[in-house]
């Protein structure tokens, strides 16, 4: 039985990338690997009242395929913490948690950061702490193309709609209220912050539930 999975660090990971934090005993996060466009490594999805829309962290320009992801750098020209959080708090500014936990993530839309990994990684902190939840984290100690058999490889298994990802039997997302719900319909498979806003201490629920 595969009870530990190796997985990217993700931006605001989504709801199904937050229920392998329950699922599995161990979590490995990958910092050896080289970055990889069009992922969820600098991108997330949230639902605002015009729809689903992307929120992307710009990264300074380079061959980022051939960088390693532990030195890949936000470009902070941008202006993008301010027009991020300004984002977040229009789309779930209405929602029933928003304002329990506004002033945690505020905090970290303020904070300069020149690397890429290390705010993402703040971030999975603080979520995981406001789902009040202590998986076993392992950042990896090196490159391995192929895990022990024990380990499910799960990199790159979680991808954005208009790549193709591979079909995860494990999961089923749990549907949930929204705050744009009798527009949109349900939007499964969100940033957890939708999932996390519209919910508050129940998302761990909604997140077991998705679990098959």
């Amino acid at each position: 039985m595969q009870t530990a999975i190796l997985m990217e660090l993700q931006y605001l990971g989504t709801v199904q990338y937050y229920s392998k934090f329950l699922k599995h005993d161990s979590i490995y996060l990958e910092q050896h690997e080289n970055y990889r466009k069009g992922s969820f490594r600098n991108r997330c999805y949230i639902a605002t009242a015009n729809g689903v829309i992307p929120l992307s962290i710009p990264l300074l320009k380079g061959k980022h395929q051939q960088a390693n992801i532990r030195s890949i750098k936000i470009d902070n020209s941008k202006n993008w913490q301010t027009l991020h959080w300004r984002s977040i708090k229009t789309a779930y500014g209405s929602s029933p948690f928003f304002e329990y936990y506004q002033d945690d993530f505020e905090i970290l839309y303020h904070k300069p950061y020149v690397l890429l990994f290390d705010f993402c990684l703040d971030l999975q902190e603080l979520v995981l702490n406001c789902l009040q939840i202590t998986p076993n984290i392992h950042l990896s100690e090196t490159f391995v193309k192929t895990p022990q058999k024990e380990v499910l490889d799960f990199r790159n298994c979680i991808l954005p709609k208009n790549y193709t990802a591979p079909a995860d039997a494990s999961f089923k997302p749990a549907p949930y209220p929204q705050v744009f719900e009798d527009r949109l319909g349900f939007v499964s498979n969100l940033s957890i912050l939708d999932l996390l806003f519209c919910t508050g201490p129940e998302a761990v629920y909604y997140l077991q539930t998705s679990i098959l």
